[in-house]
């Protein structure tokens, strides 16, 4: 199965390596007609958040004038361009663990840092599948030959996994099994492309499979870490007024009510 790591919308052309861990070119303002210019802020988000995001970011833009561009990808891969001084200037992870990182560098702004939102971990077969899981017990059958989650390496929704797995001891049993992917949109998508028997996603990302992929079942809470989404400027933003101005943007009614129709939950 071929891996994709992430999707960029930057002022970069062609394919950027995922070894660069870097952007070449940055602009903080583009001209408009008349010669004016308008603020540009880059948003890196885990790849979970892309459909809502662009949502809020549609929404933003259009109240304020400020463009977003979006980088969409592995929470931890987005953690290491932010060390590498990647210019970014608001991070959104799926984990407490990568902000909790850059905070101890010194590398966000602190007071700017909330917990947006959170979601929960669910397990998904093939839509269309005839193989018979009914929860988590049915995994150690012989029948389930390979289950795709996130690589615990990099990937909140691997380490959320792979404790949650462990936890219901099923770990052991099930690890020569797992086929890794590099975000929670491409194991979703070796699901429902029907590469796998099932997978391990956030709830919030089976709405984006179009119906190709089915709940099977719904983690329990306490085999994991709570699933929180942290938000905060990067301290070395060249646009900090304008990223807090999105951060609010995320935890206002109506980005919040956004977050919700993506399948995501409030945070109380």
């Amino acid at each position: 199965m071929k891996a994709h790591f992430f999707e960029r919308r930057l002022c970069l052309p062609g394919i950027l390596l995922l070894s660069l861990l870097g952007f070449a070119c940055r602009s903080s303002e583009t001209e408009k007609p008349g010669g004016e210019t308008a603020k540009e802020i880059i948003v890196s988000a885990a790849a979970s958040l892309q459909d809502v995001f662009r949502e809020i970011g549609r929404q933003f833009e259009t109240r304020t004038g400020t463009r977003v561009s979006f980088n969409f990808g592995a929470s931890g891969a987005l953690q290491r361009q932010i060390e590498s001084g990647a210019p970014v200037d608001v991070f959104a992870s799926a984990g407490r663990p990568q902000m909790d990182a850059l905070a101890s560098q010194g590398l966000i702004t602190p007071e700017s840092r909330r917990d947006f939102t959170g979601n929960a971990l669910v397990l998904v077969v093939p839509a269309d599948q005839a193989l018979e899981l009914k929860s988590f017990a049915d995994l150690d059958g012989a029948k389930v030959k390979r289950l795709a989650m996130g690589n615990p390496k990099t990937v909140p929704v691997g380490q959320y996994s792979e404790q949650s797995l462990t936890r219901l001891g099923l770990w052991q049993q099930l690890q020569s099994r797992v086929v890794l992917g590099e975000d929670v949109r491409q194991v979703l998508d070796y699901v429902a492309r029907g590469e796998v028997e099932a997978g391990l996603v956030y709830a919030s990302d089976v709405r984006a499979a179009d119906s190709r992929v089915r709940i099977v079942a719904r983690t329990p809470a306490n085999s994991h870490d709570p699933i929180f989404y942290p938000i905060a400027v990067v301290r070395a933003s060249r646009q900090p007024e304008a990223s807090r101005s999105f951060i609010d943007a995320v935890m206002s009614d109506e980005g919040q009510r956004s977050l919700e129709k993506y399948g995501f939950e409030r945070v109380r």
